[in-house]
């Protein structure tokens, strides 16, 4: 409310006014200067009168333009911003200097930002709600129907194969290997939709297991410094650490072509934030624009004003860092 409030009382002239008033001042007193001034203008016009005119014209031209810049420079700075502006890099502003129409505009932009980036911040707070629900969901009947499905079938099986005449044992036994594979993929897909160890166990075990089960399906060489001793940061925010890490390893795995990749999650010397890291000595960025899987990582960031940042490591391949501040003891859920 502070914020319109400022915005109706600074409202004044419109902008097509305020230029034809400079205009008009700057015309006016070039006019007044001249008409109290010696100078003549004889017929035809002498040299020296002729330059006596031109310095005058120049210097309310000069003075227009200075006048003119000044009021309108900042739309030029408006306009940059406009282009380059992105919602979820949150905190893109103009500095509100000065008076006028110039700086009334970028005041209206800046206020505009602000209630998109909590619009959008809502709505993808209950976008990804909704996503984890759903998650929740198909876990729980995987590992309900499915999951219960295929045991009923390996428990059977095994009592097939323990009366199947020998020479059908060996293919009895083959399905049997097949249903249990089908099984510990069913368990794999229930562990990525919904960590149960992350409710179970806590952040640093889910990780741990994510670390170790990232290692084992790429074979990678996999470095890890997890903290113990982290600060409290409430449900939520350890959710998104840990989408955000699986995410970050799932790049990696399709597209960094990397042999060694290090997963580090400490809190700040501060004791303000926790920073999860992931590096790999891949290919890079390059010059590819952020995918659908970054901008995810930057929709989960913004809803707990974590600040992530993805870019090339000072030794090759990618660092992505996530600084999660730690949330005052009213603000925990």
């Amino acid at each position: 409310m502070g914020q319109e409030a400022r915005l109706r009382a600074g409202r004044g002239l419109p902008l097509f006014w305020r230029v034809c008033l400079v205009n008009g001042a700057v015309l006016a007193v070039g006019t007044a200067v001249l008409a109290a001034s010696p100078a003549t203008v004889s017929t035809p016009v002498l040299a020296r009168e002729a330059l006596v005119l031109a310095v005058g014209l120049t210097v309310i031209l000069v003075a227009n333009g200075l006048l003119l810049r000044a009021m309108l420079g900042p739309l030029d700075r408006l306009r940059r911003l406009m282009e380059d502006v992105d919602l979820l890099r949150p905190g893109q502003r103009l500095p509100e200097q000065g008076s006028g129409p110039a700086a009334e505009l970028i005041t209206s932009f800046n206020a505009m930002l602000e209630r998109l980036e909590a619009e959008r911040a809502a709505s993808s707070g209950q976008a990804l709600a909704a996503q984890e629900a759903e998650r929740r969901r198909v876990a729980q009947e995987l590992h309900d129907e499915v999951g219960q499905s295929l045991t009923a079938v390996l428990l059977g099986l095994r009592r097939v194969a323990d009366r199947a005449p020998a020479d059908l044992q060996q293919e009895v036994l083959l399905v049997q290997e097949t249903a249990r594979a089908s099984l510990d993929e069913v368990r794999q897909v229930v562990r990525r939709l919904r960590p149960g160890v992350l409710d179970d166990l806590g952040l640093v075990s889910a990780l741990t297991s994510l670390v170790t089960e990232h290692t084992r399906l790429t074979g990678a060489d996999v470095c890890r410094r997890l903290s113990s001793d982290l600060p409290a940061l409430g449900p939520d925010a350890e959710l998104v650490v840990y989408r955000v890490a699986q995410e970050a390893l799932t790049n990696v795995a399709r597209h960094a072509a990397a042999g060694r990749v290090c997963v580090d999650l400490t809190p700040t010397f501060t004791g303000d934030a926790v920073q999860l890291r992931v590096v790999d000595d891949g290919r890079g960025l390059g010059d590819s624009h952020e995918g659908a899987g970054i901008r995810g990582m930057r929709e989960r960031a913004m809803l707990i004003a974590a600040t992530l940042t993805v870019g090339p490591h000072p030794e090759g391949g990618t660092e992505l860092r996530l600084l999660v501040p730690v949330p005052r003891t009213g603000e925990r859920r």
